[in-house]
């Protein structure tokens, strides 16, 4: 059964917070055999409610509003037909907008930046079967995430704009996607999150529909993260002023479009933004790259 789509997983560059990756590196495609993408994106995310407990407050305390600029590089290369590598790092930019009179001869500033996490994971495609006219694909994911420069992240308030935990992740995920002979595709995803130092364990998971063709790609997606009960919760009793030991909830939903423009080369667009969540800013987010597919 011949399957006409165009699998631009390498272009579609995930939407990232300061503190958390909101949408999984992974998807339900595979790329095959020594084939892949390199993409470059930018990313631009403003917010200045928060969604604290018990309930969400209008202003990000001390810096009011953070806005979050990041460029990212991104890969993936198909090992085999049924293994595949994945390797993220961007760099973040996190601008608070405090009163001078603040950040004068204080330990606060309102700009952070650096080089923040590098993200690789192995995808396996465990199994494989048709249903009617559609196919139904189950992967498997192990990936590791960890700090590649010395961005702080300690207590005090002035940490609010961090550009990251300095946490060493590993992960585990398990996929379910349905792909159908038009290009429509369903997917599903969920796992859980080890960190290390202070920041709690996670489970995370989303969700995807889509279409996928020769032409273009299109999806909207669903993000969740539900992070143990043993952190903290900001400004309440058990915070020390370690931001790092927050309990982060979320929900977020979000859009990704491809274009393939010529010789491999395509456009990446996307857009997101928090509906409900924990510790974690209600950011809304916008970005834009090009991606090389081979």
């Amino acid at each position: 059964m011949n399957y006409r789509y165009f699998s631009p997983i390498g272009a579609i560059l995930l939407m990232s917070t300061v503190v958390t990756q909101a949408q999984s590196l992974s998807s339900g495609f595979m790329s095959g055999r020594k084939h892949g993408s390199v993409s470059i994106s930018g990313t631009q995310e403003w917010y200045e409610s928060v969604y604290l407990v018990p309930e969400k407050v209008d202003q990000v305390p001390i810096f009011r509003r953070i806005n979050v600029r990041s460029v990212s590089l991104y890969a993936n290369y198909g090992i085999t037909d049924k293994i595949e590598a994945v390797l993220s790092l961007p760099y973040v930019r996190s601008e608070g907008n405090a009163d001078p009179l603040v950040t004068q001869n204080s330990p606060y500033t309102n700009v952070r930046e650096g080089l923040q996490d590098v993200s690789g994971l192995l995808k396996f495609k465990v199994y494989s079967t048709e249903l009617g006219s559609s196919l139904l694909n189950l992967l498997g994911v192990a990936s590791l995430s960890t700090p590649v420069s010395n961005y702080k992240s300690e207590q005090g308030l002035e940490y609010i704009i961090a550009i990251g935990n300095r946490a060493t992740k590993v992960s585990t995920l398990g996929i379910a996607q349905l792909q159908t002979a038009s290009g429509v595709f369903f997917t599903g995803q969920a796992g859980y999150s080890l960190r290390s130092g202070r920041v709690p364990n996670a489970f995370v998971a989303e969700t995807k529909v889509g279409y996928a063709g020769p032409r273009f790609y299109v999806d909207g997606w669903a993000a969740f993260q539900q992070s143990a009960s043993t952190g903290t919760d900001i400004l309440q009793p058990g915070f020390d002023g370690d931001f790092t030991a927050t309990r982060v909830d979320y929900t977020r939903l979000g859009v990704s479009v491809f274009r393939p423009l010529a010789q491999g080369f395509g456009l990446v667009l996307g857009a997101s933004t928090y509906v409900s969540g924990r510790n974690v800013g209600k950011s809304t987010g916008v970005t834009g790259g090009l991606a090389y597919n081979f």
